[in-house]
């Protein structure tokens, strides 16, 4: 199954306040909010949000194909996804900008304030699918997450209009987007990926309620945070899958980029849903026991050993043939 992610590419800029934000907040003083946090640590890490899919499907055996823009500084950035299983032969690389910056601030409740500067993201807008399917023999699914918001609607309506399979991951543009855009996004998508605040933010938006939103996309699925994932289709019950235990909790900083990983992973295998939702949980957990969000290792034996401690040694029997 050839699946190609569009989306942010970045580096991550990870600091630790050993604090809560709510302590440092005045009610009565939101409307001028001036403040400056001293923070514990600095990590320099590989990110955005495609790539960091991109690697996790990688670990999971698979070559799935890198859509996005960068800068010329992204030389060395692109040798460790392509070691790792990535394909980056479609990634733009802009001869003015800088690739894009994720600056993020976690304090002790896992609470997070971030900024993220698009730099060379701004010309994903000129990429074209139809060169990238010709290259690789056809894609089944294209994944549009989080990117700049006018590639994001391009690649959209050329899916629709090439009748190429897409999922609609919007996530941290929902905040920018206004409901026309939003509905141009989600509108026939096979995926629509979401975690509830998000859920919540589209149907406001938009206009539609939870039941337009389900007649209008394949399958929903939703991140429940601590308690899962939700997957909805129209005309049947619910499958809730729970989280696998963590060992330690040291970042949630690219936990639902992993859980997609794991998803599409589950996809491409032909697993059934819940299967690939519990390969997506099993995944997130290994990213929230480290700082960073491609540092993670996935070992076959010790991930099989997981997974089948968290849903049963049938599930890991008909995972373990699939991993590498």
């Amino acid at each position: 199954m050839r699946i190609a992610v569009t989306g942010s590419i970045a580096t991550d800029h990870l600091m630790t306040f050993p604090g809560r934000f709510a302590d440092q907040l005045v009610a009565d003083q939101l409307h001028t909010v001036s403040l400056s946090f001293l923070v514990d640590t600095l990590e320099v890490r590989r990110g955005g949000v495609a790539p960091n899919i991109c690697f996790g499907m990688g670990a999971l055996g698979l070559n799935p194909i890198l859509v996005g823009a960068a800068g010329e500084d992204f030389a060395d950035y692109r040798a460790w996804l392509d070691r790792h299983g990535v394909d980056t032969a479609s990634v733009h690389i802009s001869e003015v900008q800088h690739t894009a910056r994720f600056v993020c601030t976690t304090d002790t409740d896992h609470n997070q304030i971030a900024s993220f500067y698009t730099g060379a993201m701004s010309e994903a807008r000129q990429i074209e699918l139809q060169p990238i399917a010709e290259r690789v023999g056809g894609l089944d699914l294209v994944l549009i997450s989080a990117d700049d918001p006018e590639a994001m609607i391009r690649h959209t309506e050329e899916c629709r209009s090439r009748g190429i399979p897409f999922a609609a991951d919007p996530s941290q543009q929902l905040a920018r987007m206004e409901g026309e855009d939003i509905r141009l996004l989600i509108g026939g998508a096979e995926y629509l990926f979401t975690n509830e605040y998000e859920a919540a933010l589209i149907e406001t938006k938009t206009g539609w309620t939870a039941e337009q939103i389900l007649a209008k996309v394949g399958t929903r699925v939703t991140t429940l945070g601590a308690q899962g994932v939700r997957i909805d289709r129209e005309g049947e019950e619910p499958i809730v899958v729970g989280c696998a235990e963590e060992e330690r909790k040291a970042d949630p900083t690219g936990v639902g980029d992993a859980f997609r990983a794991g998803f599409l992973a589950g996809l491409s295998w032909k697993l059934p849903l819940e299967r690939a939702a519990q390969l997506g949980c099993m995944l997130a957990t290994l990213v929230i026991e480290t700082v960073g969000t491609q540092e993670y290792e996935l070992r076959r034996g010790h991930f099989t050993e997981r997974f089948g401690k968290a849903y049963g040694h049938e599930a890991a029997n008909e995972i373990a043939p699939h991993l590498p």
